[in-house]
């Protein structure tokens, strides 16, 4: 028996036995699956067999298990000041809305003790049992969200309404997901759901409303949170008027959007102390409240007093249920906001830190309730001994601001989901993190979540008529995860249907409950929240649909390759120096527009260059995948395809390196096309269309097909043969002297002195890279979408009203894609679909 000796001050010392021995293993619990091939308890025996541990090995697992311990930790700090400034505010306002209106006739003991045991025991079962332990390890790469969920089920089955999927999406490393799919392959609810277009769209419109929900949520969220906090100071002062108080609550909501653009990183950490000393002080007053008011209260953690609860209270006790699910408004955001830490460090975060604390201060409150009823319509501050209240009236100001910082950095997330998988108009996304990927700002939406909150909060002035509003929202979005998850539980982790039928009903039940119990108070404000998901939700709708027609368009007008075959390689028209970029939204065929140009001009670039920038359902696409690379023509047409992939979650950054990646990508292509299928390259056959393959976006130092020189600045007097006019020269300089933020370095290829090289690949790369010297235009169709004269009127409404309005107010296509306004060209078209 050797005892192996870990030193816990570096982690780098390891004193080995010989391998011929046995030994005593004594690690933590994060290395313990870094070990294969054995089974590792604390104090065991184990059998070396074929095992064989270094020294060095060792410290490697053991660093990097501290590392990632130290990460998750970090991580866990920082959720403190996003993730759960929502949750940890909620003591703020349940007890007061739990006992308002008829419930003001059952303000006895036992009542508060049956009304405290339903705060714990759906404290526990959602947040905890639900959330932390089963909804958080549906995450889609890391992301979760509503989005995430539906993402998921979209590649284990053809959910999908937008049919630009392709058999080379599925080879993204990031697309499989779980277990194979081929078991399910033969499911037949999976072939009922495919098979039916109306289940798909219902399916849709199911994640749209979740989606809307989760906006509403982000405009109650702060006038909700910000308006109890300051309603503590009305309680100090007695002079300080309702008018006043939303005034005040008003400057610290337009303070609070204002700080948006710094980003979720800074404000993150800049937050996470106040939610920490909030958490502290809470647990702290909850324990004296317990020990100081009644200790029996502790009884009530009983379910049994939930039964005498309800025999008490009756019909007013069930509605009195829409001011228990307040206790766990914000849950979500640890489902939505998972793309910006980890689930180890969400579920640390909560399980050692804010359930513990959250429960001690629901308990205290009712401890002091029970003895105290008449400061029910205040009870928290009521319950603050008098030589705390301003410290934490003013922790309890800056923690409902944090608060409200979680449910917007989640609607900044869902909105950008949505807008990725084609239902939500163009917005800006600003990335907010070189570090931290996934930490967005929308400035659009920033501005609209703020003047919805403060028309919420000047409109109704009362935190029971938003708690009503707030309470709807929330359980909505959780009853949306509970279906989406029974789904997940079928089609992704691929477990029995009776299994997901179970968690459907278990917790569809207790959340239907909550649910019936909100819409209850549908009359008393709860209409807000189903009026402003009927907007989102609509503007969602509208947008998908008119996308979806005008891409099925687009398909079923392509145009004809025979078509261009006969026309031959010079396309019937000078063929003039340069590269056109021809932008579509077709992953497969050449777009109308391309017709539509080449029989109204007389000259079409030499090298043409068929543009398709594609959302996939993954989070994220690798720049080595990022690349789809074909040939449309054979070889003398000198015309490609190129697919640029990118995931939901992914930014489309302007680094101004675009066309240099995309010569490379091509040259590379053409040379690995000669060398692993020459016949195809030099073939006249129309079914070239269609083969693609995938091609790294490496740096471009780094291309073998071309030798890399690179200036800082694009110099007019340079030497280089540029068949560029001296006018358009001038104007591109007076363009770039106007614009230096965004001036881009100049790169040149040139061919290698290879002699072996094929003649016919050399002409090729050396076409390619003259049209790169004579300049890139980019092409654009600039569409008018009509319904057509026979449509139905609803359609007509939809695509002639809705949906031109919204591409009218919204981002332009060239804008969102960083396209350089003095090379763009737009051809207008008008789609009647």
């Amino acid at each position: 028996m050797c005892l192996i000796k870990v030193c816990r001050s570096c982690f780098q010392q390891v004193l080995l036995p010989p391998f011929s021995s046995q030994f005593r293993l004594v690690v933590f619990p994060g290395i313990r699956s870094k070990l294969n091939r054995s089974t590792i308890f604390y104090g065991a025996k184990i059998s070396i067999v074929s095992l064989t541990l270094s020294h060095s090995l060792t410290c490697m697992i053991l660093q990097l298990s501290w590392v990632t311990l130290s990460r998750n930790l970090l991580l866990a700090y920082q959720s403190f000041g996003v993730v759960y400034g929502d949750l940890s505010t909620s003591p703020l306002y349940v007890y007061t809305n739990i006992f308002a209106g008829r419930m003001q006739n059952h303000q006895t003991e036992e009542v508060i003790f049956g009304a405290f045991s339903l705060v714990f025991w759906t404290f526990t079962l959602i947040p905890l049992i639900k959330y932390v332990c089963i909804v958080l390890s549906a995450d889609d790469n890391g992301e979760g969200g509503t989005f995430a969920l539906y993402s998921l089920l979209c590649r284990h089955a053809k959910l999908s309404l937008l049919p630009n999927q392709q058999a080379a999406d599925e080879e993204l490393s990031s697309y499989k997901y779980g277990p194979s799919t081929q078991a399910m392959a033969s499911s037949p609810l999976k072939r009922f759901l495919e098979k039916h277009k109306r289940l798909r769209t219902a399916l849709l419109i199911v994640v749209l409303f979740g989606a809307s929900m989760v906006i509403g949520d982000g405009v109650l969220t702060p006038a909700i949170s910000v308006l109890s906090a300051v309603s503590g100071l009305q309680e100090a002062n007695n002079k300080l008027t309702n008018g006043e108080l939303v005034l005040l609550a008003c400057v610290i909501l337009v303070g609070l959007f204002a700080l948006q653009h710094c980003g979720t990183h800074k404000v993150a950490f800049m937050f996470a102390p106040i939610v920490i000393i909030w958490l502290v002080s809470i647990l702290s007053i909850g324990l004296y409240n317990i020990v100081h008011w009644n200790p029996k209260i502790v009884h009530a953690l009983s379910p049994h007093y939930i039964i005498k609860f309800f025999n008490h209270t009756g019909k007013e006790g069930w509605i009195s249920l829409g001011g228990v699910l307040l206790s766990i408004t914000g849950t979500e955001a640890m489902f939505a906001d998972l793309g910006h830490f980890t689930a180890l460090s969400i579920r640390l975060a909560f399980a050692l830190v804010i359930y513990p604390c959250l429960v001690v201060q629901y308990m205290g409150q009712a401890a002091f309730l029970s003895i105290n009823p008449k400061s029910i319509p205040n009870s928290f501050y009521d319950s603050i001994p008098d030589k705390l209240f301003w410290p934490l009236c003013i922790i309890a100001t800056l923690a409902a601001i944090v608060g409200s910082q979680a449910v917007i950095t989640a609607t900044f997330s869902i909105v950008k989901q949505c807008h990725a998988l084609g239902c939500f108009p163009r917005v800006k996304v600003v990335h907010t993190s070189k570090h931290i990927y996934g930490q967005i700002y929308i400035p659009e939406i920033n501005w609209i979540l703020m003047i919805l909150t403060l028309a919420v909060t000047v409109g109704f002035q009362d935190t029971t008529l938003i708690g009503n509003a707030y309470g709807l929202a929330c359980m909505t979005v959780m009853f949306v995860t509970t279906f989406l998850m029974a789904l997940v539980i079928i089609f992704v982790w691929q477990k029995s249907v009776i299994l997901a039928v179970l968690f459907l009903l278990f917790f569809g039940f207790i959340e239907g409950v909550y649910l019936s119990a909100a819409l209850m108070k549908v009359p008393l404000g709860g209409w807000a929240p189903l009026v402003l998901s009927a907007i989102f939700m609509f503007i969602m709708y509208i947008w998908h649909y008119g996308t979806r027609k005008k891409y099925n368009f687009d398909l079923h007008n392509k145009v004809s390759l025979k078509w261009l075959l006969g026309l031959g390689p010079s396309l019937g028209i000078v063929r003039v120096p340069g590269i056109g970029l021809i932008y579509s939204e077709l992953a497969t065929g050449v777009p109308a527009i391309f017709s539509h140009f080449v029989t109204n001009l007389p000259a079409f670039h030499k090298v043409l260059v068929f543009v398709c920038v594609k959302s996939v359902p993954v989070p994220y696409v690798s720049p080595e995948e990022r690349f789809l690379i074909g040939r449309v023509c054979p070889r003398p047409y000198r015309m490609y395809r190129c697919i640029v992939r990118y995931g939901y979650k992914d930014i489309q950054r302007d680094d101004g390196d675009f066309e240099n990646m995309l010569i490379q990508s091509i040259a590379e292509f053409i040379q690995m096309e000669a060398v692993e299928q020459p016949q195809f390259s030099s073939s006249e056959s129309s079914s070239l269309d269609g083969r693609m393959a995938v091609m790294s976006t490496r740096p471009v130092q780094s291309s073998l097909s071309l030798i890399v020189s690179e200036q800082d600045f694009l110099s007019i007097d340079d030497s280089i043969q540029n068949s560029r006019s001296l006018t358009l020269q001038s104007l591109q300089s007076a363009y770039d002297d106007d614009n230096l933020h965004i001036r881009r370095r100049h790169v040149r290829f040139q061919l290698p002195s290879n002699p072996g090289m094929d003649p016919a690949v050399r002409e090729e790369l050396m076409d390619l890279i003259q049209a790169k010297e004579a300049g890139a235009a980019y092409i654009m169709g600039h569409s008018y979408v009509k319904a057509r004269r026979t449509s139905s009127f609803l359609k007509k409404l939809a695509i002639d009203i809705g949906y031109s309005f919204l591409r009218k107010n919204c981002r332009g296509p060239a804008v969102a894609l960083n396209i350089p306004h003095i090379s763009l060209i737009e051809v207008g078209m008008i789609y009647y679909v």
